[in-house]
């Protein structure tokens, strides 16, 4: 969602949708997600002056930043754990949210520093991604067939 209706989000909801991405799985369980919930409006407006495209952070009610405790977890095919399963919490909070009428954007293109330096984050701490959630305004999402997408057995 990139166009979001000037209305907050209700307590409830938020809390639900953040409880999603808590019962998320992890590797090991180790449950390295971390999140700053962000409502002030002058913070996400900051937010979106540093980010590196022009966004509609400021618009949304909510901008939820995932952080992730780093150690040195890898899969057993050489990836870091922590980011893959960060994704999978915010993940976790994305199908929440449509439950709950919400819309959210990922955003991948910040500066992790800046943005640790405005929600006074550790350093030790990984900025994953900043998720942008609320009531969207308008929903045009084209998707592919399934068809297209999905191959039984073999290619």
């Amino acid at each position: 969602m990139r166009s979001y209706l000037d209305k907050p989000v209700e307590n409830e909801k938020l809390i639900q949708v953040l409880e999603s991405a808590r019962l998320a799985p992890s590797a090991f369980n180790k449950q390295r997600w971390r999140f700053v919930v962000v409502q002030d409006r002058q913070t996400r407006v900051k937010l979106n002056e540093i980010a590196e495209v022009p966004l509609f952070a400021g618009k949304a009610p909510v901008i939820i930043v995932a952080c992730a405790k780093t150690d040195s977890c890898e899969m057993h095919y050489g990836q870091p754990c922590y980011p893959i399963d960060v994704a999978i919490a915010v993940d976790h909070i994305t199908l929440a949210a449509v439950e709950y009428g919400l819309g959210s954007c990922w955003i991948s293109m910040f500066n992790e520093i800046k943005v640790k330096e405005i929600l006074d984050i550790p350093e030790e701490m990984r900025v994953i991604t900043l998720l942008i959630l609320g009531y969207p305004s308008l929903v045009d999402k084209k998707r592919l067939p399934f068809e297209q997408i999905v191959k039984y057995e073999k290619w």
